[in-house]
């Protein structure tokens, strides 16, 4: 009769100890996909004509505030620091920011936002404007119409369709030059309805005061240099 081992039976000391399992890390939340970048629309007509003015302005009145005499530096000061700012706001600052979450609109005296959610519709007739959820309407100062444009455009639809009907070839969008502007509204159109953002969101509209304040103030003192 064999007598069990006594080693045999002891753990041995040096085996390394068996470690339970690691958790598996869990999966992680996708990341939300960034916005895509904006679409900017701007009149490069209004920007050269903002660039003409604000350089003969300023000429005429450096010219004023150097060889002028009496009152009339301080009346050009004031009459550049009213003007200067109505130029830059009417010419230089309206623009059009969209992607497909929201469309920005940079007016002359408003900045306003609006979820893609919130615009009930875009629309142009003497002017493109865009109409939120609650009926108000902003009108896109960046997109300027040009009817004249919309005629020449209807005559060569007109023109290419009576051409069609004998050869047989169909005009397309690109052989027919519609205004930007109206080119620009329908590119925005089409991002309205490829939205993808599911929040709704409100409209928002800031005044631009760094425009206001100063033209104001410009045109409180020529009023009274004036009356003085």
């Amino acid at each position: 009769m064999t007598t069990p081992d006594p080693a045999a039976s002891e753990p041995d000391p040096a085996a390394p100890e068996s470690s339970p399992a690691a958790p598996e890390p869990s999966p992680e939340a996708p990341e939300p996909s960034p916005a895509a970048p904006d679409r900017i629309y701007r009149s490069p007509a209004g920007i050269a004509a903002g660039v003409f003015l604000l350089i003969l302005g300023g000429w005429l009145g450096a010219d004023a505030i150097v060889l002028g005499e009496d009152r009339t530096p301080w009346i050009a000061i004031a009459a550049l620091l009213c003007v200067i700012p109505l130029v830059i706001a009417f010419t230089l600052r309206p623009a059009v920011y969209a992607n497909t979450e929201r469309l920005r609109v940079r007016n002359p005296f408003r900045t306003i936002v609006l979820p893609w959610k919130a615009v009930a519709a875009l629309r142009s007739g003497y002017s493109n404007e865009a109409v939120d959820a609650d009926g108000k309407v902003f009108q896109l100062w960046a997109l300027p119409v040009s009817l004249r444009g919309r005629k020449r455009a209807a005559r060569a639809e007109a023109r290419a369709m009576s051409r069609g009907e004998k050869t047989g070839h169909t005009a397309t969008a690109r052989e027919i030059r519609h205004p930007q502007g109206d080119v620009a509204l329908g590119e925005l159109r089409e991002l309205a309805g490829d939205t993808d953002s599911p929040q709704k969101g409100l409209t928002e509209a800031r005044w631009c005061w760094p425009v206001i304040a100063p033209a104001a103030a410009g045109a409180l003192l020529l009023i009274v240099l004036l009356l003085v």
